[in-house]
């Protein structure tokens, strides 16, 4: 199969096959399967490494070639090519369903020519093709496709003839369209000979594709790869229980089916071979990681009663939820063990995950050690310190003012002042502060403990390997971690991604939360509904409630699309899925603040803005201002998607909402009807009805469990977007695994990977998982791994 220009193969460099790279140098293979370089200390029983997959790409298959695939692709040895699997196969009889074509993304489609015609540019010299695809479903369903001077589309491109396309679904005119893709014709003559009938039943692998590297570019990269090599010798990580169990096929029929499938039956086989192979890998990584740190010695911080913990309970002024006393007995018994807690805690905005950690502070506090309060932003960091004192009260003001059982509670961030800097950092070293809240400032080399005894991590996904690790470097002994979480997260995400952790779920809301509801307002449909916004909005305010309005950029022609301190560590505000791409301009903070103060619906209302390039000092004064009411409508980006606990907030406005994820908006949200009174939120769009973002928001406002928000939110968008380092547009760390689709497979995994790591640590025993794990580790999905 050759594409429309051709794909240089540079042949002549070809210099031998199978046998090349026997002294095994390289640097070895990512992703599931994948083999690579071997620790250089002998373990026998040792695997043998297939070395042909750590060679450069160039030694099979030509430096011309080798370099389009670097160029496109980030591939260099013949190992990642040989795990680029494809993302789906499609049978040459049966033509792509042209309805479901997703906007706005890079597809590969099978499909007949049915109309070609071709005019000339009004404005410029020059042509255009017209051409007209059906996917004979037996529907009305054709696409246009649309080539800029397509001389050979011209040519080739008649009525009748059967192609496979290549390019990034775009709206036109209000219809789905192709323009300047790159195409291969297939053959498709019921005359043909014997070989070419074969040929034309056998499915069609559709690669993961760029503009400029299609499907079938990668097809004849992996066509010329497989014959120069000897896959039986490649070891199976798999031990033969599990596999015979699983009913796996063999490592290398499953290399050459996936990537040239017989029929339409083999490739699922080969595709489950991989998952699973990758589900073990993975999992038994994170098993070894479980069993280190059961085996790990901490200082365990037993209850101490009739201390401040106690204290604390008999001056709390509300009783804790059945679900947030289950958990602080366990987390009590955790920390009161000698190796370290490892915990995830996850529940919705304002389920009381503050007490749960507050109370497990408490508990080390009064053994002797010293809290950490690990939060993102200074916002965030402000936000806790002021609701831990606000429950605190006295007990928080140290045993000089509070008593005999209190402790002094400090806030450490890098715009403090040099005074109190000096002054906080001081009281961690001495270990006057039992609880020390703070930013990224935490890590420094200049902040010190007395006694590291516990580590409390607020959103998790925010921080990187290295920050966590930095911190729990203070500490003499390994510290109690908990990790904390108000964004949903479906159990097998959190099965893969924090692995290493114990999770729990609160899912009471406390006493005292009113509902939520939600609606959309569509601008596109119903442009009066805008003005009748800010007169709800009025109403609100007149009725002694506030109001936040959100948008998802700062403003001034900032060209942001988000607020940088508000999500850190890259991750978007606005949602990567059909949305990405459009040029429509999106609300600002700055302009919306100026464009309010204009209305007549809204006069004599103070309206102030907040976001995170504002100077330490001005967020804390607004933020304040806005919690004793001195603001009536507070104009924000995501800064206030954690953290914000204004109980008189019962309206929120997110403008452009289809630029924020499902989950995200659902937090959001969460920042009203905190007070007792009914909370409402208003999402936005000027999107038009049928819009793919417009059914991601109906289906916000439809529900308020977190959790089915979360599953439908990653089943819309790439799994890369909640698994990868990157939040937004990164790998998920996963090549064949799916965290929905595979739930019971990862399940399986799991419980195999815990009994291989119990009965052999170090996988002595099994040198060939091992070899993966190394291998499978790779800098990319280190990150992924160590989450937790």
């Amino acid at each position: 199969m050759t594409s429309s220009d051709g794909l240089p193969f540079d042949f002549d460099a070809f210099d031998g096959g199978a046998g090349h790279g026997a002294d095994g140098t390289g640097s070895g293979v990512g992703g599931a399967g994948g083999i690579g370089g071997v620790p250089d200390e002998p373990q026998p029983p040792r695997a043998r490494e297939y070395p042909d997959l750590a060679l450069d790409l160039s030694r099979l298959v030509g430096a011309a070639t080798a370099k389009s695939v670097l160029k496109h692709l980030d591939i260099t040895t013949v190992g990642q090519m040989l795990h680029q699997f494809p993302r789906r196969y499609l049978a040459r009889g049966e033509l792509t369903d042209l309805d479901n074509l997703p906007l706005e993304e890079e597809v590969t489609i099978l499909a007949r020519v049915v109309a070609l015609s071709t005019r000339h540019m009004q404005r410029r010299r020059g042509t255009i093709s017209d051409v007209v695809i059906t996917d004979n479903t037996g529907r009305p369903s054709t696409l246009k496709i649309s080539f800029f001077n397509g001389w050979t589309a011209q040519k080739e491109l008649r009525q009748g003839v059967l192609a496979m396309f290549s390019g990034r679904v775009t709206l036109y005119g209000g219809h789905k369209s192709l323009t300047n893709p790159d195409y291969v014709l297939l053959p498709d003559d019921p005359l043909a000979e014997h070989e070419a009938e074969i040929q034309a039943v056998k499915p069609v692998p559709v690669y993961p594709a760029t503009a400029k590297f299609p499907s079938w570019k990668t097809q004849n990269v992996i066509t010329t790869l497989l014959p120069a090599l000897d896959l039986e010798k490649v070891p199976d990580p798999v031990p033969p229980l599990y596999a015979g169990r699983e009913k796996l096929m063999p490592l290398w029929e499953a290399y050459e089916q996936i990537h040239l499938p017989s029929s339409m039956d083999d490739w699922p086989r080969a595709q489950q071979r991989f998952r699973y192979q990758e589900a073990l890998a993975l999992q038994t990584a994170l098993a070894q990681k479980r069993f280190e740190a059961l085996h790990q010695n901490a200082t365990g911080r037993a209850l101490r009663h009739g201390a401040l913990l106690d204290s604390f309970d008999a001056q709390l002024p509300y009783t804790l939820t059945a679900g947030q006393q289950q958990i602080c007995d366990l987390v009590a018994g955790e920390i009161a063990a000698g190796h370290p807690m490892h915990r995830l805690l996850q529940g919705e905005v304002g389920s009381g995950k503050t007490v749960v950690a507050l109370r497990a502070m408490l508990q080390v506090v009064d053994a002797g050690g010293q809290a950490a309060f690990l939060a993102p932003t200074e916002v965030l960091a402000a936000q806790h310190l002021h609701s831990i004192l606000a429950l605190l009260g006295n007990l928080g003001e140290g045993p000089l003012l509070g008593g005999p059982h209190a402790t002094s509670v400090v806030l450490l961030t890098g715009s403090m002042p040099a005074a109190a800097r000096k002054k906080a950092l001081l009281a961690a070293a001495s270990g006057e502060a039992g609880i020390v809240i703070g930013t990224h400032a935490l890590l420094s080399d200049n902040v010190q403990f007395a006694d590291l005894g516990l580590i409390v991590v607020d959103e998790q996904h925010r921080f990187g390997v290295e920050q966590r690790d930095a911190l729990r470097a203070k500490a003499e002994k390994p510290p109690h971690l908990l990790v904390m979480t108000a964004t949903p997260i479906p159990r097998t995400v959190a099965m893969t991604v924090f692995g290493d952790l114990e999770v729990s779920e609160l899912t009471e809301l406390p006493l005292g939360r009113a509902p939520i509801t939600t609606h959309v307002a569509p601008l596109a449909d119903h442009p009066g509904w805008e003005s009748r916004i800010w007169a709800r909005s009025r109403e609100e305010i007149d009725n002694g409630r506030q109001v936040y309005v959100v948008c998802p950029k700062i403003g001034d022609d900032d060209g942001s699309v988000v607020d940088p301190q508000a999500l850190p560590g890259g991750r978007a505000g606005r949602d990567p899925g059909p949305s990405s791409g459009d040029e429509r301009a999106m609300a600002g903070v700055l302009d919306v603040v100026q464009q309010l103060r204009t209305l007549p619906a809204l006069a004599g209302t103070r309206i102030e803005a907040l976001h995170g390039r504002l100077d330490s000092m001005d967020k804390q004064g607004t933020m304040a201002e806005f919690a004793a009411g001195g603001i009536d409508v507070l104009v924000a980006t995501t800064v206030i998607e954690v953290g914000m606990d204004v109980h008189n907030a019962t309206l929120m406005v997110i403008l452009d909402a289809d630029r924020f994820g499902m989950s995200q908006l659902h937090q959001l949200r969460g920042r009203v009807g905190r007070g007792g009174h009914p909370g409402t939120c208003l999402l936005v769009t000027g999107l038009e009805r049928g819009h793919p973002s417009r059914k991601r928001l109906e289906a916000v406002a439809a529900t308020t469990d977190g959790f089915v928000l979360a599953r439908a939110d990653l089943e819309q968008r790439r799994e890369g977007d909640i698994l990868g380092a990157r939040q937004s547009g990164g790998r998920s760390g996963l090549r064949m695994l799916s965290v929905l689709r595979d739930e019971a497979l990862i399940e399986r995994a799991r419980a195999d990977a815990t009994e291989i790591v119990n009965a052999d640590p170090e996988l002595k025993s099994h040198p060939a998982l091992k070899l993966e794990i190394d291998t499978y580790v790779t800098e990319q999905n280190e990150a992924f791994l160590e989450r937790g």
